[in-house]
């Protein structure tokens, strides 16, 4: 095992999968400088050919990639920011999604999409979006929303494997965040197996990406006060491994869904949903969610980081579903 961030494990990923296929190349806004430092060395090792920087045109260059995909190539589009996907909305809505469906299965798309929620660090409105739940709309797409270092490896070098396009959002409150990641092992996770990061009997936790970790937090000091919480990561949003979800809830009866995009037709929305219809019955309170209100981020980090999912708007809402303190 070796201690690798979350980026270095986003590095890791990128260089196996291109030392083992000659086929996927990496292509994108500076990703010859190495901006966020996962690329490092990349020119070096595989030539301009396969390391592409291209123009400040995501329209233009995410469109490329579908057409490099289309005709056998495996590419990583590096769009950087997931507000800068809104450019290449046509290209990937309109063609990436819909081409394997429209031809019949006869195009396949192996395409990876990559790009960060650069959210909580006042960034502003325009830089700081979470839209995965957008594209959780759009029948064609899969979603990887890795919590940490060695969840990001994993499902990033499957991705890569995959023939249908995966949209790769990797939060940016996770990049320094360090795991275990065994080495001389050829990690690949299976895109639609969530994972149980903690146990628990009184409720269960669906947390999306970096609310993870602030899940977690919220996990600790609700069993300083009797109640025990158990987290679910679901790590792949499309598809959802909605069977590890229904289990959890039929085990605790109760739910919460912490998910920092905005409330309204969220990922959390989604997942209530799912919970209220298959596992009503095991239910014993309200299916609660905490989410980050409609409205743009603002730059000031007074106002911001209150917005999102904190560790005591979970522990609030845990209490409120259990109703009580639970026994030791």
């Amino acid at each position: 095992m070796a201690r690798a961030t979350f980026l270095d494990a986003i590095r890791q990923a990128q260089q196996e999968e291109m030392e083992r296929d000659e086929r996927v190349f990496l292509m994108g806004e500076d990703v010859r400088c190495n901006v966020f430092g996962t690329t490092t060395n990349f020119v070096d090792m595989f030539g301009d050919e396969r390391v592409r920087d291209t123009p400040i045109s995501e329209n233009g260059f995410v469109g490329a990639a579908g057409g490099a995909a289309m005709v056998g190539m495996r590419p990583i589009a590096d769009v950087t920011i997931s507000s800068f996907l809104y450019p290449a909305m046509d290209q990937i809505c309109s063609i990436i999604a819909k081409s394997r469906y429209i031809y019949g299965g006869q195009a396949k798309l192996p395409l990876v999409i990559r790009s960060c929620l650069f959210y909580g660090n006042s960034n502003a409105a325009q830089h700081s979006d979470r839209p995965y739940s957008m594209f959780m709309n759009m029948p064609g797409l899969k979603i990887i929303a890795p919590s940490n270092a060695y969840d990001m490896k994993g499902l990033l070098k499957a991705a890569i494997r995959d023939d249908d396009p995966v949209l790769s959002f990797e939060d940016s409150t996770c990049w320094m965040a360090k795991s275990d990641i065994p080495e001389g092992e050829d990690l690949v996770i299976p895109l639609g197996k969530g994972d149980i990061k903690r146990e628990g009997r009184d409720v269960t936790i669906i947390a999306i990406a970096g609310a993870v970790n602030t899940a977690l937090k919220a996990a600790k000091e609700l069993e300083s006060e009797g109640i025990s919480a158990e987290i679910v990561d679901p790590r792949t949003l499309v598809p959802l491994d909605k069977e590890l979800i229904l289990q959890s809830v039929r085990k605790t009866g109760r739910a919460i869904c912490v998910d920092v995009a905005h409330q309204t037709c969220s990922a959390a929305s989604e997942i209530s949903a799912i919970i209220v219809e298959n596992e009503f019955e095991s239910l014993k309170g309200p299916v609660l969610r905490v989410t980050t209100p409609d409205t743009h981020l603002p730059f000031s980090p007074h106002i911001e980081k209150p917005l999102y999912p904190t560790v005591e708007r979970i522990v609030a809402a845990a209490k409120k579903v259990v109703g009580q303190r639970q026994p030791a």
